[in-house]
């Protein structure tokens, strides 16, 4: 272990403040995959990367479409069209330039697993929108036993007093926790999966945009409200959440 933060970028120096010299090191010895790079995987990812992870890995399918910018935290108008994994990784390049980016333009679902998991990331975020490959990335995470962070339904909520961190099978109100639950259960998936969720009541489902279906895989979604801020707060509970473990702070153990 480095024995002084002169080892580290001076960018960091407030990071060692909050975790020390010894808890940080570990932060950089660390890699994180990042799963899904909507509104909150993108601002998850940048929070880790700014927090000192080492090694990020990124991985969506996914063009950049007009209406996901705003609740996008890097993205500009000149990059609609562009796949997200090469837009977040050339923001990462520029802000963190010690840290190792590894873009894969992938849908994941059970044929492209071990692909991504052949990377050894010590951590996995959870950002994915779809239940299906939602449910089979938390199914594969627990039968390997990778840490996993997951995301529930961030969109149509606006009220912050009411997210909330735990265990997946403690989560409540929150459609999407609700239908994931079940269909791990019936895979003999058990506790052990920590997310984040809100208990605010869901909003209704508005039409799909046709227009946005940018990717060759999975079905059409209806549109949900959101907005930068509650994605955001999503993406930075789970980065907090996944610092503070490896870094075995204790705060959220």
């Amino acid at each position: 272990m480095p024995n002084d933060s002169s080892n580290f970028p001076d960018r960091f120096t407030r990071t060692i403040d909050m975790y020390g010299e010894e808890g940080f090191a570990k932060i950089r010895n660390a890699s994180v995959a990042v799963i899904g790079l909507g509104g909150v995987g993108s601002h998850a990812a940048t929070a880790l990367a700014r927090g000192g992870i080492g090694n990020v890995i990124l991985v969506d399918f996914d063009l950049l479409t007009v209406s996901s910018l705003n609740r996008h935290p890097c993205a500009s108008l000149a990059d609609v069209g562009r796949a997200k994994t090469e837009i977040l990784a050339e923001f990462l390049n520029k802000t963190c330039p010690d840290t190792t980016v590894n873009p894969i333009k992938e849908f994941f679902h059970t044929d492209t697993c071990d692909k991504i998991f052949s990377l050894r990331p010590d951590y996995v975020v959870d950002a994915i929108d779809s239940s299906n490959p939602k449910c089979a990335l938390l199914e594969e995470c627990f039968n390997r036993k990778i840490n996993v962070v997951s995301s529930m339904g961030a969109s149509s909520h606006g009220d912050f007093s009411k997210i909330r961190t735990g265990d997946l099978f403690d989560s409540t109100i929150c459609p999407l926790a609700s239908r994931i639950r079940k269909f791990l259960r019936r895979r003999n998936v058990g506790r052990g999966i920590q997310c984040v969720w809100s208990v605010e009541p869901h909003g209704p489902h508005l039409p799909p945009d046709i227009g946005d279906r940018t990717i060759d895989r999975g079905r059409i979604r209806n549109r949900l409200p959101s907005s930068i801020s509650m994605p955001g707060v999503f993406g930075y509970t789970i980065a907090s959440l996944i610092l503070d473990n490896i870094a075995e702070k204790g705060r959220n153990k």
